[in-house]
Parts: C-alpha cells; sequence; structure tokens
C-alpha cells in the first residue's frame, strides 16, 4: 500500500491496529476493546488434506481490470489452462493454502488462518510488549472477556433461541392432524403445512443465523421433507439496514484511513439491498481514491497452456473493455454488518450443542447433524470474509474469458477487504422478471436464454469443476448486444459491437416497461429481429461448489453405472460410499428403486421423449432420504442447482432437453487435456459409449423435426 496511507489491518472486534495504533492505551480503551473481541474458542480450524496444482513455466498477462498489490500467487488448473490469480499480502489480498484440496478450501483457511495469526498477534502485544501494570490490565481483561463476559452473552443468546424454538418443537404434534393436502401428493397433512410455516416464520426471528440456517435446509431435500424446503425457500431477510455512519466508518477504515468524503465522487446512503449478513450501496469512486490504488500496482489473471506438444503459445483476444476503473464508472459496494461475525459466531457454537444433543437419539444419528452444523458453518465462515467472493469472481471471471455471451462482475480486489467488497455494477434486467411474462418473450430470444444459462452451468460443472453454488433467478440478470465479424491478425473474431451505453439504454427503455407484459414481449421480439443477443450476468459468488479428488472418483464411477443403465449398480454405489452406509435402510430395495427409475430413463432416452432431469433427480433425492442414505453436501448442492436451472430453462423453453445441451461440453471435454486423461483410464468405454448414444439420439431426433418440418410445409409430400 502506498507509504502515505495508513496502514491498518482489521482485527478481531474492528480495532486497528498499525503503526499509529501500537501505544499504550488508556484503561477505557482497554475495557472497549476487550468487550468487542472475538473469542476463537468458537473456531474449529479445518485441515485440509490434498496437494495443489503447479503452474506451467511459460504463461502471459491478461489484464482483469482489476487492481492489486505487491502479488503472491495461487494456482489451479482449469480446461487444459493454468489460472494464475495473483494477490497481494496486505489486507486487500488472501493467498490460498497449497495443502487445500480444492481452491475454495484454500481460501477458506488461509482467510481463518490469517486471522487467527491477527488475533493471537494482538493479544500477544498486548500482554508483552507494555510495562507490568498495562499488561496486567489486559491478561485481566481478556480473562474477563473469555472465561465471563462472553460465556454470560452466550448462555443469554440461548435462553433467546430457546424461547424462541421450544414453542415450534412443542407444537411438533400438529404435523400429524389434518387432512392430507392434495397439492402435496396426498403425502402431507394440512397440520404439517401450518407447522412449516410456524418454523419459517421462527427462524426468520431467530436472526441472520438462522436465516441462512433456513436458506441452507430448503436445498437439503436429501435429509428434509421437500414440503418444508419448499416452505424454507420463501425465506427472506427481515435484517434492518445498519446505519449510514456505520457504513462509513468501516468503508474508510478499509480504505486506509482515508476520509469518506475523498473516496467517493457519489455514494446512495439508501442501500440498495440489505441481508442477513450485508447490505450494498451503489457508488462512484473518487479520481483520489483511484490514484491511491494505481500507486500500488495493477493485479493481474496470468494464463498460460503447457507447451508440451510443442504448439506456440495463442494469445487470446480479449473482446470487451478491460481497461481499469475510472471515476465515473459506478461501482457495487458490499459492507458487513457490523459485528455480524460476532453473533453469527455465538450461534454456530449454540447450534453445536443442540446438533450434538439431537445426535444422541436413537434413530436420529444417520442425520450426522453435528457433521452438517460443521459444513454449514464454514459455509457461513466463507461469506464473512469478502475477499474470499471477489477471488471468486476474478476465477469465473479468467473461466469465461471467451465466452461474450456470459458475463461475471469485475472485482477490484485493491477496493476489497474482509468486511468490504467492491466491485462492477450490474445495470440489466432481473431473470425474475423475464420468468414472469405471461407468455413466452419470443421462441428464439427465450431459448437463447434458456440455453445459455444452462450451457453456463454444464461447463462449471463438466469443463472446470467450479460451481455456482446459489444459482436462483434472482442472482442472475440479462442485458442486450450486438455481434460483428471483426478480423484480426489473419482471423476472424466476432465482437461485441454494442458499447456498455448502448446496453444501458435498451435495459433502461425495458424497465421503464413497468408491468405491460404485452410490450415487453414486442419489445424483446423487436430487439432479436434487430440483431441482438443475451448476455447472461451471475451475481453473488460468495459460495462455489468444487468437488475434490475422493468426489470426482465417486462422481465417475457413478458416471461410469448410470452411462450403462446399471441402475443397481448406482444404488449400490450411492449406498456404499455415503457418509454413513451402516446407516442405510434395506440396501437392496434402495437399489432396487433406482434400478427401476434408470429403465425408465433409459426407455424414455431411447424413443426421444423429453427426459426431465429434474423430476428423476428430485424422485432420487425422495429415496435418498426415505432409505436414509448420506450424501455428500457437495453432490446435494449440484443436484440442486441442476433442478433449479432446469425449472428455469422449462420456464424459458418448454421443450428443453438437458441430455442435448450437454453434448456441446462433452465434445469439449472429450478434446481437452483432463478429459482425454479421464477417458484413459478404464472408465473410458463406458464414457464413450454414453457420448456415442447422446450423438445417435440427437442426430435422430434432429432427423425427425427436420421431417416433421418438411411434412408441415408441405415441402415433401406436396399437393398434387
Amino acid at each position: 500500500m502506498n507509504k502515505g496511507i495508513y496502514r491498518s489491518l482489521v482485527l478481531p472486534g474492528r480495532w486497528s491496529v498499525g503503526r499509529n495504533a501500537l501505544s499504550t492505551p488508556s484503561k477505557s480503551h482497554i475495557l472497549v476493546g476487550v468487550s468487542q473481541l472475538r473469542h476463537y474458542s468458537y473456531r474449529n480450524q479445518h485441515n485440509y488434506e490434498g496437494t495443489w496444482s503447479n503452474p506451467k513455466k511459460s504463461h502471459w498477462s491478461v489484464p482483469l481490470g482489476v487492481l492489486g498489490a505487491s502479488l503472491t500467487t495461487g494456482y489451479s488448473v482449469i480446461d487444459n489452462e493454468t489460472i494464475k490469480i495473483a494477490t497481494d499480502t496486505s489486507i486487500h489480498g488472501l493467498t490460498p493454502d497449497e495443502n487445500a484440496d480444492t481452491f475454495e478450501s484454500g481460501l477458506f483457511q488461509a482467510s481463518q488462518n490469517e486471522e487467527k495469526e491477527q488475533f493471537d498477534a494482538y493479544r500477544r502485544d498486548r500482554t508483552t510488549n507494555r510495562n507490568i501494570f498495562i499488561r496486567g490490565l489486559y491478561t485481566l481483561g481478556f480473562f474477563l472477556h473469555d472465561y465471563i463476559w462472553d460465556p454470560l452473552v452466550t448462555v443469554g443468546r440461548f435462553v433467546e433461541l430457546s424461547a424462541i424454538f421450544l414453542p415450534v418443537l412443542l407444537a411438533s404434534p400438529i404435523c400429524w392432524f389434518g387432512r392430507k393436502d392434495k397439492q402435496t401428493g396426498g403425502n402431507i397433512r394440512t397440520g404439517a403445512i401450518i407447522w412449516f410455516r410456524y418454523l419459517r416464520w421462527s427462524a426468520e426471528c431467530a436472526g441472520a443465523s438462522f436465516i441462512k440456517l433456513g436458506q441452507w435446509a430448503a436445498s437439503r431435500t436429501d435429509i428434509f421433507p421437500k414440503e418444508m424446503c419448499d416452505e424454507l425457500q420463501d425465506l427472506h431477510s427481515n435484517a434492518k439496514a445498519h446505519s449510514f455512519h456505520k457504513t462509513k466508518q468501516i468503508v474508510s477504515k478499509s480504505f486506509g484511513g482515508m476520509p469518506f468524503e475523498d473516496i467517493f465522487d457519489e455514494f446512495e446512503e439508501k442501500p440498495l439491498g440489505v441481508g442477513a449478513i450485508a447490505q450494498v450501496y451503489i457508488a462512484k469512486l473518487s479520481s483520489k481514491a483511484l490514484e491511491a490504488a494505481r500507486k500500488e500496482g495493477d493485479m493481474e489473471i496470468n494464463l498460460g497452456r503447457s507447451n508440451q506438444t510443442g504448439q506456440l503459445l495463442d494469445r487470446i483476444l480479449v473482446t470487451e473493455h478491460e481497461d481499469p476503473l475510472t471515476s465515473n464508472q459506478y461501482v457495487a459496494i458490499k459492507v458487513l454488518h457490523p459485528r455480524v461475525e460476532v453473533k453469527i459466531l455465538r450461534d454456530l457454537k449454540i447450534m453445536r450443542f443442540f446438533a450434538n444433543a439431537i445426535n444422541i437419539i436413537p434413530t436420529m444419528e444417520w442425520l450426522s447433524l453435528p457433521d452438517e452444523v460443521e459444513q454449514f458453518s464454514i459455509l457461513m465462515r466463507l461469506q464473512l470474509d469478502l475477499r474470499i467472493e471477489a477471488l471468486n469472481l476474478a476465477k469465473f471471471r479468467a473461466n469465461f474469458h471467451k465466452r461474450l455471451d456470459i458475463h461475471f462482475p469485475k472485482p477490484y480486489i485493491n477496493f476489497s477487504t474482509r468486511d468490504v467488497l467492491v466491485e462492477e455494477f450490474i445495470h440489466a434486467v432481473p431473470m425474475s422478471k423475464l420468468l414472469s411474462l405471461n407468455q413466452n418473450f419470443g421462441k428464439n430470444l427465450s431459448k437463447e436464454v434458456s440455453d445459455k444459462g444452462l450451457d453456463a452451468f454444464l461447463k462449471m460443472l463438466i469443463l472446470d469443476n467450479f460451481v455456482h453454488a446459489d444459482l436462483h433467478p434472482g442472482n442472475m440478470m440479462v442485458r442486450f448486444y450486438k455481434n460483428e465479424l471483426f478480423k484480426h491478425e489473419k482471423e476472424y473474431k466476432i465482437v461485441k459491437s454494442s458499447n456498455e451505453q448502448e446496453t444501458n439504454r435498451i435495459t433502461n427503455e425495458l424497465l421503464k416497461l413497468g408491468n405491460d407484459n404485452d410490450a415487453w414481449c414486442k419489445k424483446l421480439e423487436q430487439l432479436y429481429d434487430d440483431g441482438y443477443h443475451a448476455e447472461i450476468c451471475f451475481l453473488d459468488v460468495g459460495l462455489i461448489t468444487e468437488l475434490n479428488h475422493t468426489d470426482r472418483v465417486n462422481f465417475i464411477d457413478l458416471f461410469k453405472a448410470l452411462s450403462e443403465f446399471d441402475g443397481y449398480k448406482a444404488g449400490e454405489l450411492m449406498a456404499e460410499r455415503s457418509r454413513t452406509p451402516e446407516t442405510v435402510i434395506n440396501k437392496e430395495i434402495f437399489a432396487l428403486k433406482v434400478e427401476k427409475l434408470v429403465d425408465r430413463m433409459k426407455k424414455r432416452t431411447f424413443t426421444l421423449g423429453n427426459v426431465s432431469i429434474g423430476d428423476l433427480l428430485d424422485q432420487v433425492l425422495g429415496m435418498v432420504r426415505t432409505h436414509h442414505v448420506r450424501m455428500e453436501g457437495d453432490f446435494i448442492t449440484v443436484i440442486v442447482a441442476i433442478l433449479l436451472l432446469e425449472g428455469i430453462g422449462r420456464q424459458l423453453d418448454p421443450e428443453l432437453d438437458l441430455f442435448a445441451s450437454s453434448l456441446p461440453v462433452l465434445r469439449q471435454l472429450g478434446v481437452s487435456k483432463e478429459g482425454r486423461e479421464l477417458l484413459s483410464n478404464e472408465n473410458s468405454l463406458s464414457m464413450m459409449k454414453v457420448w456415442l448414444a447422446l450423438e445417435v439420439r440427437q442426430f435422430i431426433h434432429a432427423s425427425v423435426q427436420d421431417i416433421h418440418a418438411l411434412v408441415k410445409s408441405d415441402m415433401l409430400s406436396p399437393n398434387v
């Protein structure tokens, strides 16, 4: 960071420690600071096994338009290209732990280690580098905080939560009363529906941690009843926005102590949105803040290709605007709520207590609630360091840098810290608005939006192993652009001819139409006729899913069984490689049910019928829940993402075929280095069989469609 700017470290309890903050404080400062410290006894440090991929020596740099500082690096290999994400070691940067088995777990471990080191350094400094009187005061203050104040506050929170959830527990027998609801297929009684609503309301009253817990539970249809999950999906945060004064303090600290008025030319005081953990603003950074960041250097993402085959490195043509941020551009500012981490860590400690208590109950051990709480704890803490989200954005942008139709906001690393994220502001049409239209907004354009969204997800899942874990319409937006053919170095490239001003103009024209659905459909059809195309923008990438080596092996083995349409073997694998194989009920019956389901899928596939993968996965999750098969959380996240994406896709394109959509991605996997490695092992024949079967199915299906079109237009058998 620029030497002229105060260098600070955001330590537990929102204390700043820097060159000017290490002087001996007064007694009042000690008492205030001690009351704000975050107690590390909440934290269970997780150790991850595995190795970190090493980069190839040859690489070239593509400026991402994000700003960084003195650089160290972390690596990940994706689709035969080494992506080197450069980060700094100041409060803005985060280097993944090299011993972690995935990129995300590496960021998490690095974040936790860094915070613990800062916490320990703070306490060590206060209890050693002082005179005996001050050391004694600090030692006493830390003791009072750790063993008196913090336990008292935790007990108070425990009592509060008991008052909220004990009535919910006592009211649970209502689930056995009432008529069976026909809307739920006759499986759930009306009393249970009422109880699920009461549970949702109670979670909203309990605060941020339990709202997030409910939203997480809504995705675990492998554990909880589907009707309960559907109700919890409606959970929304009732969190109040924290004061603008607090925002100014937090943002100023993140900018190295610069006065808030010097950081921004414009800043909307009313938040764009308020969530359980953070709130978002829109602003324009000042030239003074930009100049301070430029003195630190530029952050780059380096992409390299293996040169083992003797091929020359191909310089990728960067077709989108990648210039550094300027003072006339709007940015989104995401700010954590003050002390939200303290509250969440305290709630997690209480959740662990309840999970261990429930786990003692006979027949409940199959839920593995202590393990689930630990998994949820990691998900929560990942969202408490906004630098992780910034680096996730950087990696997604690297993965999709060749795609004109998929966009992730640019993260500005030099302005982002643990408590503040600064990223490009996306002005676009919400996906939820397009889904709300009474009719398809033009068959071609709606199909294009559906295909692009699904194709992006399949690329994340199959090629990148880096999947957005919170894909729902609220985190997807659409804007429109034109293409043109551009000649560059004897090659023709398709590039965007629309500039940002034109794209924003079209977005504004659409949003001005309000709730007039007919006008929306007419305008969208006109855009398509005029040569405009849809660009899908993905937001909120704080949570992602990656499969580690063991999970990927299990995934490949399961894929092999399904590709051979061996449902019984697939069911056996799911049971044997579950988290708790000993708790599975009736393994053989479970395997037979999966076999029957796969047989139905086989018949539909080869009779050219549209197969709803969502319906199939929904049935599988029901079987998993009934037979107590405990699946890994990452598998369930992927399944839920498929359910959501297929649901969105079918709303836009009723004829959506996930099998057909997966073919281009499977072809790309086949020619990639990783794909060749997968196809070189014993699974190659099975992989090739399913690939060939899908290709034949697609060819026949396309031929049938062509014949129908010819007959319809009287071209095949014209009237005589």
